[in-house]
C-alpha cells in the first residue's frame, strides 16, 4: 500500500528520513526516476542516506511492477523526482494515498517561477500538476506539521 508520494527532485535528505517516514509509517521508500535509476552512484548512495530505512531506487516500471507485486500490507513511501514520474505513476495504476509536492529547487536553463520558497514550476509542471490533480487531489506541504494547502491554488495564485 503506497502510504504517501512525495513529488522532490531532492529525493533523500533530512526531512523525508526524519519526519516524514515517520509521520506516514513507511517502511519501505521507493526513489523512482528512469534516469537517477540508470546511475551506479546514486543506486548506491540513496539508500545509504536513508538511514536505515529499507530504500529502492527503481524506474517508473520497475517502481509499477513491484508495487503491483508486492506484499499489500507492506507501507511504502514514493518519492518521485519529477512531476512527469508522479504522473507517469498514476497513469500505470499505482494509487497512493496522499500526493504532496514537497521541494522542487530550480532546474538551469529553465523558465520558472518560484511559487512557494522551496518550489520551482514552469508552465509545463503547472500542466502535469493539473492533470495529477485531476486524478488525485493534490497537496503542498513542506514538514508533517504543517498545514496542508493544495497545491493547484497555490500555482494559480502565482499566475501559472
Amino acid at each position: 500500500m503506497i502510504v504517501h508520494m512525495r513529488i522532490d527532485n531532492r529525493l533523500i535528505h533530512g526531512q523525508v528520513t526524519v519526519s516524514w517516514v515517520s509521520s506516514v509509517g513507511a517502511e519501505h521508500l521507493l526513489v523512482v526516476n528512469d534516469e537517477v535509476s540508470k546511475d551506479p552512484i546514486q543506486k548506491q548512495m540513496l539508500p545509504m542516506a536513508a538511514r536505515g530505512v529499507k530504500t529502492s531506487v527503481f524506474s517508473i516500471d520497475e517502481a509499477v511492477d513491484y508495487v503491483k507485486n508486492s506484499d499489500s500490507k507492506e507501507k511504502i513511501m514514493i518519492i518521485a523526482k519529477f512531476p512527469s514520474d508522479a504522473l507517469n505513476l498514476l497513469e500505470n495504476g499505482l494509487e497512493p494515498q496522499e500526493i504532496n509536492v514537497g521541494n522542487q529547487a530550480p532546474l538551469p536553463g529553465t523558465k520558472y517561477k518560484m511559487v512557494t520558497k522551496s518550489i520551482a514550476v514552469t508552465e509545463e509542471d503547472a500542466s502535469i500538476y493539473r492533470q495529477i490533480n485531476k486524478k488525485h487531489h493534490l497537496t503542498s506541504q513542506m514538514m508533517p506539521s504543517n498545514s496542508k494547502k493544495s497545491f493547484i491554488e497555490i500555482i494559480e495564485e502565482k499566475g501559472l
